[in-house]
C-alpha cells in the first residue's frame, strides 16, 4: 500500500495521463480505465474515478478514518494529437509491465506535454489539402476541381488558424470554413471554368465534419458515460450546424448574385469508377492521419483499409441495402481490422479508426440537403437529406464499435475490470496487472 505522498503522485500521474488522453479524443470509457490499470498496478486499489468532457476527478481513502485524497485536473484545450495520443499509450504499457517506474512515468508525461512536434505546421496545412483533394478525386472530380480543392482546403485551415488566435470559439470557425469553400465554388462557377462546383463544397465539408465527435460521443453512449456522451455530441452538432450556417450562407449569396453551383447527385462524374473512388479514399484517409500527427508508420494501413471499406460500400449500396447499411457494414470491417493491424503497427486502434472513417462523412448528404432547402420547393427532400447524413454518422461510430466488440478478446484479468466499464478499448491498455 502506498503512503499519502505516493498516493497523491500516483493519482496525480493518473490525471495527467487521463487528461492527455481525453483531449486528443479518446473516450470517457478508454480514459477510465487507463486512470483504474495505472492507480491500481502502483498500488491504489479501488479509486474512485469521475470523468466528464472538461474535467477529471480521483479520490482515495485507505482506510476509513483517513482523509481522503481528491485531486481534479481540467482540459481547458482539445487538439486531436496522434503522435501524443500514441506516446501515452506506449507509456502506459510500458508502465503496466514494469519497464518504467513511477518517477520515470512522471517526467515522460512532463516531456511529452511540454514538447513540439517534429512535424511543421505548413506540412498539415498541405495534408488537409490532399484530403480534401483526395475526397474530390472520390466523387468524381476532374483535374482541375482536385485543384481547387486542394487550394480552398489550405484556405479554410489558415482562414480556422487565424480565427482561433483571435480566441473566437469553434462554431464561428466552422462557419468560416463552410462559407470560404462556398464562396470559392461560387468563383469558379461565376468564371465558367471546366469543373463541378458542388464537388468542391463538398469536398471540403468532408474536412470540416465532427467525425471524431461523433465517434467519441456514441462510444461514450454505448460505455453508459451518459453526460460525456451528450457532451461531445452537443459539440459536434453545433460544430456541424457552424459548417451549415456557412454553406447556406454562400448558396444565399450565390441566389442573390444570380450564380448556381448546381447539386451533386450520387453517382455522377465520369471518373467515379470503384477503382478511382478507392484511390481518392485511401488519399483522404491517409492525409487526414498525417495531419493528425499521426506515426508515419500507420499511413500506407490506413489508406489501404479506407480503400477496401469504401469498396465494401459502394459494392453493398450497389446491390441494393442502401446508403445506412452499406457504410454500417463497411464500419464493421474497419473496427475488425483495425484492432490487430494497430497491434500490428503500435498505435491505439482509435488512430486508424477514426483516419479510415473519414472518406466516409457525410458531406455529400449535408450538402445536398443544404441545396435542396435553398430551392424553397424541396424542403422537406433537402430534411430528408440532413437526416440521413445524421444516420451515416450514427451508422459509421456503431458500426466500427461493434467491430472492435468483436475483434477485442476479453481476458479473464480485463473482466475485473470492465465489469463497470463496459466497451472495447480503442486507447489504453486492455488488461490490468497488479503490482507484485
Amino acid at each position: 500500500m502506498a503512503d499519502s505522498r505516493e498516493t497523491a503522485l500516483i493519482l496525480d500521474l493518473s490525471l495527467r495521463l487521463g487528461e492527455m488522453l481525453l483531449s486528443n479524443g479518446a473516450g470517457a470509457a478508454d480514459v477510465t480505465a487507463t486512470m483504474h490499470s495505472v492507480a491500481y498496478h502502483l498500488g491504489v486499489r479501488n479509486p474512485i474515478v469521475d470523468v466528464t468532457f472538461t474535467s477529471l476527478s480521483m479520490s482515495y481513502q485507505s482506510i476509513e478514518d483517513d482523509v481522503p485524497v481528491v485531486m481534479m485536473r481540467q482540459v481547458k484545450q482539445r487538439d486531436i494529437d496522434y503522435e501524443d495520443l500514441t506516446r501515452i499509450d506506449h507509456l502506459v504499457r510500458d508502465l503496466l509491465a514494469d519497464r518504467i517506474d513511477l518517477v520515470e512515468a512522471r517526467a515522460t508525461v512532463a516531456r511529452i506535454s511540454s514538447s513540439g512536434h517534429a512535424r511543421h505546421r505548413w506540412a498539415v496545412t498541405v495534408s488537409i489539402g490532399v484530403m480534401s483533394a483526395g475526397v474530390g478525386l472520390m466523387l468524381g472530380g476532374n483535374a482541375l476541381v482536385v485543384l481547387i480543392a486542394f487550394v480552398a482546403a489550405m484556405m479554410i485551415d489558415r482562414t480556422q488558424m487565424f480565427l482561433h488566435r483571435q480566441r473566437l470559439p469553434n462554431f464561428y470557425q466552422q462557419v468560416a470554413g463552410g462559407a470560404v469553400a462556398t464562396l470559392l465554388a461560387l468563383g469558379a462557377a461565376a468564371a465558367e471554368l471546366d469543373v463541378d462546383p458542388s464537388v468542391v463544397v463538398t469536398a471540403n465539408i468532408i474536412m470540416l465534419l465532427s467525425g471524431i465527435g461523433f465517434m467519441g460521443g456514441l462510444q461514450d453512449a454505448l460505455s453508459g458515460f451518459y453526460v460525456t456522451a451528450g457532451a461531445r455530441m452537443t459539440e459536434a452538432l453545433l460544430s456541424t450546424s457552424g459548417i451549415i450556417a456557412g454553406v447556406s450562407g454562400g448558396l444565399a449569396l450565390g441566389d442573390v448574385i444570380g450564380v448556381d453551383i448546381g447539386r451533386l447527385e450520387p453517382g455522377r462524374g465520369g471518373l467515379a469508377t470503384v477503382a478511382m473512388i478507392s484511390l481518392g479514399a485511401a488519399i483522404a484517409a491517409a492525409a487526414f492521419a498525417f495531419s493528425a500527427y499521426s506515426p508515419k508508420r500507420i499511413l500506407i494501413p490506413i489508406a489501404l483499409i479506407a480503400a477496401v471499406a469504401i469498396s465494401i460500400t459502394y459494392g453493398v449500396e450497389g446491390a441494393g441495402f442502401g446508403r445506412t447499411w452499406s457504410v454500417t457494414l463497411a464500419a464493421l470491417f474497419i473496427g475488425l481490422v483495425s484492432y490487430s493491424v494497430s497491434g500490428r503497427v503500435k498505435v491505439p486502434p482509435l488512430v486508424v479508426v477514426v483516419s479510415a472513417i473519414v472518406p466516409m462523412l457525410p458531406g455529400l448528404s449535408i450538402y445536398r440537403g443544404l441545396s435542396l432547402m435553398a430551392e424553397g420547393g424541396a424542403t422537406s427532400q433537402g430534411i430528408f437529406a440532413i437526416i440521413t447524413a445524421a444516420s451515416v454518422a450514427i451508422a459509421l461510430a456503431s458500426g466500427v464499435i461493434l467491430g472492435e466488440f468483436i475483434a477485442q478478446p476479453l481476458k479473464r484479468e480485463a473482466r475485473k475490470l470492465e465489469g463497470r466499464l463496459a466497451g472495447p478499448r480503442l486507447v489504453g491498455p486492455f488488461r490490468a496487472r497488479p503490482k507484485s
